[in-house]
């Protein structure tokens, strides 16, 4: 009896030490299945497949929006689309980034895209948004990825701790003050808040500080991640403008229209700005602006969250001057939208719309807007000996293209410009002209003289 208590002792004992010795392996690893899952896999099961390979993003050649990443990232295809291929970005590519560069995530980027550091990269390269669109990846997250690049890239390799996913604080930005010009002026839109699953678009009006007459010829903009657009209008009628320096709110919190917001709209006339909230562009040489003293202008923020946490939103925008005598045209601006659009589920569809003018037009820029169904959006010559001609290629929903043009595009009356989009809706609804990120718009932005 004796003997056979001292084996079940024993026993006991070994059951124990092996246990305890299990156990320690798991949470040095960070994870129950440590030991039978590699690295690259816990980043495509628990990242990629559920935060960029889905629907209209990165899952297949399919999305609308591949033409312009030409990226898949779904599971059985990411590592080979990431490891040592070379980034379509503009930016990036002309630095010759690699998507994944293995043993060296600060040249990656893909780490460059999920960082949450404003500082990360240097501030002249547009490497576009940060992603996930419209949502965040955890510290934790974002480490396992710069740590499994920075040790090689392996796609099966258990390189990593995983105990770094414990981690869970949303990756959010803090963006660096946009200094003030040297000549001109700044307006901001200051650090609001944007719920949890919620779109946000607000409004506010503020006066420029200007006593005298100033010509602005440049605009230079900065804005958080996750923004849908920043647009900066000014006022058809000055005796019917809102409070100034008071935030007003499209949306009221349970999502419908604050119907007294959307009527202020309709008293707007586009200033400038567009999708791409950090953007600089310059007037032709001798053409600006010009803004009287104390002009009111509604700076329109709209930021989308798919998340579970509070993000944040934040804008600048800068008005450079130049001297009244290097003026020798005062541009104004074009805003020239197509409403009747409506894209069936799960099909293609290109719209025309032609706009004619009554009066000279010297066309010196033009940019557009459209969301992330859109293909293609390009303008032509309509009338004239010019008719036809293409003028303007976009294929980036978020960046679009900012065209300057030296020599104006010179419209007689009775001639105008076309715009020719076209949309991939791979959703199972029909989308039409709509204010939401989930809706379409067929705008063309732009300044004439």
């Amino acid at each position: 009896m004796k003997i056979i208590s001292a084996t079940y002792r024993l026993s006991f004992f070994a059951i124990i030490f092996v246990a305890l010795t299990l156990l320690a392996s798991c949470e040095k690893n960070g994870t129950s299945d440590a030991g039978t899952k590699a690295t690259f896999d816990v980043i495509q099961d628990q990242i990629l497949t559920t935060s960029c390979a889905v629907s209209g993003c990165h899952s297949s050649t399919t999305d609308a929006s591949y033409g312009q990443h030409g990226l898949v990232l779904s599971k059985g295809l990411a590592y080979s689309n990431l490891v040592g291929k070379t980034a379509k970005n503009t930016a990036a590519a002309s630095q010759k980034l690699q998507l994944v560069k293995p043993y060296d995530a600060d040249n990656s980027f893909l780490y460059h895209k999920i960082n949450c550091s404003s500082t990360h990269h240097s501030s002249t390269a547009n490497y576009g948004g940060r992603m996930p669109l419209g949502s965040y990846l955890t510290k934790g997250q974002v480490e396992l990825i710069r740590q499994w690049i920075n040790a090689g890239a392996s796609a099966t390799g258990e390189t990593v701790n995983l105990s770094v996913l414990k981690d869970s604080t949303a990756c959010q930005e803090d963006i660096t003050p946009l200094p003030a010009p040297a000549q001109g002026f700044q307006l901001k839109i200051d650090l609001f808040s944007i719920p949890k699953n919620f779109e946000r678009e607000i409004f506010i009006r503020r006066n420029t500080p200007n006593t005298t007459p100033v010509y602005v010829n440049r605009l230079e903009m900065k804005g958080r991640s996750n923004s849908h657009h920043l647009v900066v209008y000014s006022y058809r009628n000055s005796s019917l403008l809102p409070q100034a320096d008071q935030i007003r709110d499209l949306r009221n919190p349970d999502g419908s229209l604050n119907l007294f917001t959307s009527a202020t709209m309709q008293n707007h006339v586009f200033f400038g700005g567009g999708t791409d909230v950090n953007s600089d562009f310059t007037l032709p040489t001798g053409v600006a602006m010009k803004i009287d003293p104390a002009t009111p202008l509604d700076l329109n923020a709209h930021y989308f969250n798919k998340t579970s946490y509070t993000l944040q939103g934040e804008n600048y925008v800068n008005f450079h001057t130049i001297p009244e005598s290097s003026v020798q045209f005062i541009a104004k601006t074009l805003d020239l939208n197509n409403l009747d659009i409506q894209i069936p589920a799960g099909q293609s569809k290109t719209f025309t719309k032609t706009f004619t003018f009554n009066t000279l037009t010297r066309v010196v820029m033009l940019t557009s807007h459209f969301h992330k169904l859109g293909q293609k959006f390009v303008i032509k010559i309509a009338g004239g000996p010019r008719n036809g001609e293409i003028v303007y290629t976009n294929t980036d929903w978020e960046h679009p293209l900012l065209k300057s043009f030296s020599t104006p595009i010179v419209l007689q009356p009775g001639e105008g410009l076309t715009s020719e989009v076209t949309y991939a809706n791979n959703t199972s609804k029909t989308v039409g002209f709509g204010l939401t990120s989930e809706d379409e718009m067929n705008i063309i932005f732009g300044y004439w003289y």
